[in-house]
């Protein structure tokens, strides 16, 4: 059975199926320079990725007081590993269709649950931003002279809602999609891309254009402008980098004749998956000389500007006070 374009899930059009596996030998003589040269900038990119990301795990994880907005950040730079590490392996693969001698038996079904999963991942992120802004947008009005009663452990728990939707839904698509019950499937790919397209990114977009217009429109204390600045930059590069993805799946999967080359759309994911590392530091750091020293304290310092930043409590809020700069 050969590997089609208009498969579900299945962007790869120049590797051809059997029955069994798909064999992953050697290149021809001439390489194409292009995805070579796609396939190593996602491959470096990834690497960078999965590097920022851990460290953010790490800081959060072991370092930094855990707090209501940090929680989603922690959610974000899981989603964003796991997404890095699946696209890497597949990349991996991809690249050594082209470059390498080494026969690698690599069924059909294996390259399609990687791509899957790095699906899955990818959602988790826009889900997870479409919640935060939101939080954040709606503590935005919450002044001193307003009680925003906020449950304790809200993040945690809309987190883990998440986590079961975005689980769920890429559960039900992959074992429809899989089992080849074609309608079923499209059908579960139209609620799919309803609840992305639909639901998630347009509150990511209003909750943000809100959050910014309050930025400017307002003396806000300079840590909370730290905070929006972090949320607006982030949210801005995933419409920037990591949308197209999901409207080239859309595309490919309702169009028989998708635009552009699905390498370069899991490159710019990938770069999308890898940046918000580095926007936590920029902002962190300022107008500060950048050293290996003051990136930690730019790590330390946008983290707990972000824990700073609860809703609620009036310790915390007193306390945002009285430390800053």
């Amino acid at each position: 059975m050969g590997c089609k374009a208009s498969d579900p899930f299945v962007p790869i059009p120049t590797i051809s199926a059997g029955s069994e596996a798909v064999v992953l030998g050697c290149g021809s003589l001439l390489v194409d320079v292009f995805d070579a040269a796609v396939d190593g900038a996602t491959l470096l990119i990834s690497l960078c990725g999965l590097v920022g990301n851990g460290a953010v795990l790490w800081l959060l994880g072991c370092r930094i007081r855990r707090n209501p907005v940090t929680v989603y950040v922690l959610n974000l730079a899981v989603a964003d590993f796991t997404f890095l590490l699946f696209m890497l392996t597949y990349t991996l693969l991809y690249f050594l269709k082209d470059l390498s001698c080494f026969m690698l038996p690599i069924s059909v079904r294996h390259l399609v649950s990687l791509l899957l999963l790095s699906l899955f991942a990818h959602n988790m992120g826009m889900y997870l931003l479409a919640a935060v802004s939101i939080e954040r947008c709606a503590s935005a009005f919450c002044s001193g002279r307003t009680q925003c009663h906020r449950p304790q452990h809200l993040s945690a728990v809309v987190c883990a809602l998440l986590w079961v939707l975005s689980i769920t839904v890429i559960t039900t698509v992959t074992s429809l999609c899989l089992s080849h019950q074609h309608e079923q499937c499209r059908l579960a790919l139209i609620a799919m891309y309803v609840l992305n397209f639909l639901l998630f990114a347009p509150s990511m977009v209003i909750s943000n254009i809100i959050l910014l217009i309050k930025v400017l429109c307002s003396s806000m204390h300079r840590q909370h402008r730290r905070l929006y600045i972090v949320i607006f930059l982030t949210v801005l590069f995933f419409l920037l980098f990591g949308v197209p993805l999901s409207v080239w799946n859309f595309m490919q999967h309702f169009s028989f004749d998708p635009p552009g080359h699905h390498q370069v759309f899991f490159l710019l994911a990938c770069i999308n998956s890898s940046i918000n590392p580095f926007i936590y530091v920029l902002v962190g750091i300022g107008k500060r000389h950048c050293s290996l020293a003051s990136l930690q304290v730019a790590f330390q310092r946008v983290f707990e500007d972000l824990g700073d930043d609860g809703v609620g409590s009036n310790n915390s809020m007193m306390h945002t006070l009285s430390s800053a700069p």
